[in-house]
This record gives structure tokens, C-alpha cells and sequence, in this order.
């Protein structure tokens, strides 16, 4: 329990540190630290696993692989910090007025974060809460909500570069349609890819990564299986509409437009409530799917538009009609290779294949794009 504490006061303590770097423009160090933790903690652990460190792996053992990780990791980011700022060492000083006031500023921010994390990760609460049988039902859609996670990390890289790039240019008074279209082509082209796998082969991957137990008969197998398949292609569909929420809603917070941003998430925490509360008797685990579809799609709707109407864009309807010919294209190949007389892991690497061409062909994405990608780089 008190490892478990220091190891968050670690995590935020790093996370401090990276928005400094962040700040800096240091995205190619940010981004160095951003996997170290992770990277030392698997080292750490391989190392008690295989190195006959240990005659039996317990939990606890993680959770201090986890702490050597994180205590290596901040002081390293610290070190890079203090080199960078030019000073020897962090000096400690308190100035009440000055923290008051960075609370005062802080508490807008504090507010979306846990309005945000109402609205995604209220349903396995209320999935438990709701139904008879609520753990099962909750841990079906934990299964599937957790690849939709590890999903998310991607726009979220996104997002940690973007910050620093977009507050930069709204205070140089730069305009930012270019690369907003820029990143979110970027993110959207592969965003459909993973959406449309998962809708076409999410059989066949809930399988993979969830096979049999031995106390299970074939029949509860195959249920708890076709369960977990279709709330998992209802979730990873939520990949594109949080996907433009990194992008939008990284401009408006760059833009200090927190106002926006809590009416536009405590809408979509109500919303999400309300859908849960009517779909979940009904339709279980699917149904708390469906509702978070539609809550995700209306914010990301809301911040396009709010966006829109701050910074005066216009309907770019050449790159719309581009985007719209390449979801179609790729729903076609997602189809046609399902035919294919190949595993379900060869017609995945088709799809993302044909995917990557198509984009090409429609330029969605170019050379140009990515050396444009470059150009913003730490400097």
C-alpha cells in the first residue's frame, strides 16, 4: 500500500517534470522519458523472472519494479531539467500568495480531468452497480475497454506534443489550420485502420487474446467470447471520435478556453449517465458500448464546432471528401480481404497495407506531411 502511494507521488512527480521538458520543445527527450519507467520496470522484472532472481514472481515484486523504475526515471528527467534551465540544484521556496494563485488557476483544469473521467470510465461502475450478474458484465467490457486504451495511447502522444506547439502558436498569433489538418490526418488515417480491423476480425482477436479457461465448458467459451467481440467493435469505433478530442480539445486547452471544455465534458458526463442508465437493463454490457459510442462522438462534435467558431476555420470540403473516399475505401478492403483465404492476422496486415496505399492515392497523407511533421520538432 505505501509503495503504491510512492509510486504515484513518482508518476505525477515525472509527469511534472516532462511538461517542463515539454516546454522546452524537448519532444525528442520528452518522448525518451515518456517509455523509460516502462522500459526499466520490464528490465527489472525479466530480470527477477529469468534471472533466478526470485524462486516464486509475487505481485509485490511488480509493484517494486515499478517504484525503481519511476525513482530512476524522475531522476534522470530532473537531471535533464536542472541541466537544461542551467541550474545546479532545485531549490525549495514557498510563496503562499503564488500558490494560491496557481490553484485558483489550476482548479478549471482539475475540474475537466474529473468530469472527463466520469464520462469514460463511469460504465464498468455502473455496469457493476446496474445488473444481477454486474462483475461479469464488467469485466466483459473491461477486457474489450482496455485495447481501446492502449489505443488511445497513440492520440495522446499526440496530445503531449501538441500542447506546448499549439500554446506557442496562439500567443505568436500564428494560425493553426494547417496543423491541425496535418495532425489530425495523421492520426485519423490509422485510427480508421484500427477501427475497421476491430470491427471485421474482433472474433478472432478477443479470441487471441482471451482464450479458454480450463473451469469453462465450450458453449460459456463461445458466449463470453461473442459478448466481448461485439462490445469491442462498438468501443474501438470510439478510437475516432477520441482521436479528434486529443487534437480539438489540445487547441482549445492551449487556447485557455477551460469554459468551453467543462460545459462540453459535464454535458457529455450526463449524457453518458442518462444513455447508461436506459441502455444497461436492456442490453448489458453492449449497451454501456453504445452509450459511450454516442458520448464520445457528441464531445468530439462539440469541440470541432466550438474550435470552428473561436478561431474562425472554414470547411476545408476538398479534404473532407478526401477523408470521407478513404473511410470507404478502407471499409472495402476491410470486406473484400475477410474473403481472403489467409489467417485473420495476414488480413489485417492487408488491410493496413492497402490502407497505407489508398492514403497515398487520395493524399491524405504525403512526404510533405511528414517533413512538415519534422519541421515542428524540439528547437
Amino acid at each position: 500500500m505505501y509503495f503504491l502511494a510512492i509510486n504515484q507521488f513518482l508518476l505525477s512527480f515525472i509527469l511534472y517534470l516532462r511538461s517542463n521538458l515539454g516546454g522546452l520543445h524537448l519532444f525528442r527527450t520528452d518522448s525518451m522519458i515518456s517509455v523509460l519507467d516502462r522500459t526499466l520496470m520490464i528490465v527489472i522484472c525479466a530480470i527477477l523472472l529469468w534471472g533466478n532472481v526470485v524462486n516464486e514472481f509475487r505481485i509485490e515484486y511488480y509493484v517494486y519494479a515499478q517504484t525503481g523504475g519511476y525513482l530512476l526515471t524522475a531522476v534522470t528527467a530532473l537531471w535533464l531539467v536542472l541541466r537544461r534551465t542551467e541550474r545546479k540544484w532545485l531549490r525549495l521556496s514557498w510563496n503562499f500568495p503564488f500558490l494560491l494563485a496557481i490553484v485558483r488557476q489550476s482548479f478549471p483544469f482539475a475540474i475537466l480531468v474529473l468530469l472527463m473521467t466520469f464520462y469514460n470510465r463511469i460504465d464498468s461502475v455502473m455496469l457493476e452497480r446496474l445488473l444481477d450478474d454486474g462483475a461479469r458484465y464488467s469485466g466483459i467490457y473491461a477486457s474489450a475497454y482496455r485495447l481501446l486504451d492502449a489505443a488511445n495511447m497513440i492520440a495522446y502522444l499526440f496530445a503531449v506534443l501538441l500542447l506546448p506547439i499549439f500554446a506557442r502558436m496562439i500567443k505568436q498569433k500564428q494560425c493553426v489550420e494547417q496543423l491541425i489538418r496535418l495532425s489530425y490526418t495523421l492520426i485519423t488515417v490509422p485510427a480508421v485502420v484500427i477501427a475497421v480491423a476491430a470491427f471485421f476480425h474482433a472474433g478472432e482477436i478477443m479470441e487471441f487474446l482471451y482464450p479458454v479457461h480450463a473451469v469453462e465448458t465450450e458453449a460459456a467459451f463461445l458466449y463470453r467470447i461473442e459478448e466481448s467481440a461485439r462490445v469491442f467493435a462498438i468501443l474501438m469505433a470510439c478510437f475516432l471520435a477520441t482521436s479528434t478530442t486529443y487534437i480539438f480539445g489540445t487547441l482549445l486547452t492551449a487556447n485557455g478556453s477551460l469554459r468551453n471544455m467543462n460545459l462540453i465534458a459535464f454535458g457529455g458526463m450526463l449524457l453518458n449517465i442518462v444513455l447508461n442508465l436506459l441502455m444497461i437493463p436492456v442490453y448489458q454490457a453492449t449497451g454501456s458500448a453504445i452509450a459511450s459510442l454516442f458520448t464520445q462522438i457528441l464531445v468530439a462534435l462539440l469541440q470541432v464546432w466550438v474550435v470552428k467558431r473561436l478561431f474562425g476555420l472554414g470547411a476545408n470540403y476538398s479534404f473532407l471528401s478526401r477523408l470521407v473516399i478513404y473511410a470507404a475505401g478502407v471499409l472495402s478492403i476491410g470486406f473484400v480481404s475477410g474473403f481472403a483465404p489467409f489467417s485473420w492476422q495476414i488480413n489485417i496486415m492487408i488491410l493496413g497495407v492497402g490502407s497505407l496505399a489508398l492514403a497515398l492515392a487520395v493524399k491524405l497523407i504525403s512526404l510533405r506531411h511528414i517533413y512538415q511533421l519534422i519541421r515542428f520538432r524540439e528547437g
